[in-house]
């Protein structure tokens, strides 16, 4: 073979490669996996101590802490010291995202469906009922992925979608019909014995007096649980749209959503009538009251909306006409929580911060705890608990701040 030839060798080879791969794309597609909706109502089971997936949101009655493993279960802790607490089972419920408890029974989602627990022997915990089909369903966000493969969707109501499978692939680009953009794609996320417990900010679920609230994407659903194993499905209430969060103070609901804190008044407990709301910028927004203000953290990025990440503070003495007083620059913040003049934020990757709110309108930062993924918190009487990644992390009050107390690895 000539010098010329073999010189010219590469570049054919080259440019025949370009031309091969012209219209052509590498992306990650998901498929659907599934199962069965009669599969997953017999799923529900108690399992000795798990590693956790995915953190998610804690609730604490007692001597109980419950952490939320995303759509898998929850795991039992021990809480009776909490300079060592101790695993005890985890529970799984296939969907489960948010959790409430009163008396001996554990209230749980998954996915359309109510399902109760007898809590009252933790080495024997029972389903008591399911109350099918009362919440909208919506698949898992494929949060990796570039596209969905359609074709594995359940088209036909008997199954439910309960994960991803993502894989490169090789494909034309804007040329299959089966395949659509996940952009683009719709998806059907006080110091006295109580006889409930207490849950974070970024809580769904609500139990005031005898009634179980709940919300939704645009709805509140309510539930009558003065029958404690046998909740009564009440009218929903519309309240708008892209709600994310709930939180009760007295006679009122105040929710979180992407678009602003809505206010509702519970004083027929059967039908919440609004009262007000605070918009903001389209953000993530979780909410916590105390006295006079609202505390509101705006997360941005991803499917948050904004650019900026906020704490945002709102008078709310005049409840029928909310103002916003004062912003914080945060940089990834999740829940929050407040306990006398301290205010507690989880802001993601830049940890746990501790505020001074004696003066909301010039608040300090007092306290920065290293500690990534900070996620959600809840204040107690004596400690403050809080998950971060896949750790719990207890603390007790100092005058100045926190002290670490405990840290449990659940994985």
């Amino acid at each position: 073979m000539n010098k010329l030839l073999l010189c010219l060798l590469p570049l054919l080879v080259f440019f025949s490669c370009s031309d091969d791969d012209a219209g052509y794309e590498t992306v990650k597609i998901a498929s659907a996996v599934t199962l069965s909706v009669e599969a997953l109502r017999t799923s529900s089971v108690v399992l000795p101590p798990q590693e956790i997936n995915e953190s998610g949101k804690i609730y604490i009655k007692e001597n109980l802490i419950l952490v939320n493993d995303k759509n898998k279960g929850i795991h039992i802790i021990n809480n009776t010291n909490p300079a060592s607490p101790e695993k005890m089972a985890f529970l799984k419920v296939l969907g489960s995202n948010d959790m409430e408890v009163k008396g001996d029974f554990l209230y749980v989602d998954s996915y359309m469906d109510l399902v109760v627990f007898n809590i009252s022997n933790l080495n024997d915990i029972k389903e008591v009922e399911r109350v099918k089909d009362v919440f909208p369903y919506y698949t898992p966000y494929p949060e990796e992925a570039s596209y969905i493969n359609y074709e594995t969707y359940p088209q036909d109501g008997t199954s439910v979608i309960i994960g991803w499978d993502i894989k490169e692939e090789r494909r034309k680009i804007n040329n299959d019909p089966i395949y659509y953009s996940v952009d683009n794609a719709a998806f059907s996320e006080s110091l006295a014995p109580s006889q409930t417990g207490q849950g974070g900010s970024l809580a769904r679920f609500k139990i005031v007096g005898d009634y179980l609230y709940a919300v939704d994407y645009s709805s509140i659903n309510i539930f009558n649980i003065s029958n404690l194993k046998a909740p009564n499905v009440q009218e929903p209430v519309y309240a708008g749209f892209d709600i994310e969060t709930l939180f009760n103070r007295g006679d009122y609901l105040f929710l979180g959503s992407m678009t602003g804190m809505f206010i509702y008044n519970i004083e027929n407990p059967s039908l919440p009538t609004f009262v007000s709301q605070f918009r903001h910028a389209k953000s993530c927004d979780p909410v916590v009251v105390d006295g006079d203000y609202a505390f509101v953290t705006l997360r941005s990025g991803n499917l948050c909306g904004d650019t900026q990440s906020s704490l945002e503070v709102i008078d709310i003495s005049n409840i029928e006409n909310p103002v916003g007083k004062a912003s914080y620059t945060l940089e990834e913040p999740y829940g929050l929580g407040v306990k006398e003049n301290r205010l507690f934020v989880c802001d993601g990757d830049a940890g746990l911060k501790v505020f001074d709110k004696t003066d909301v309108l010039d608040m300090k930062l007092v306290q920065t705890h290293t500690v990534k993924k900070t996620y959600d918190v809840i204040p107690l009487a004596n400690s403050l608990v809080m998950i971060g990644g896949e750790v719990l992390y207890q603390y007790k009050y100092k005058e100045n701040g926190l002290e670490l107390l405990s840290e449990l690895t659940l994985r």
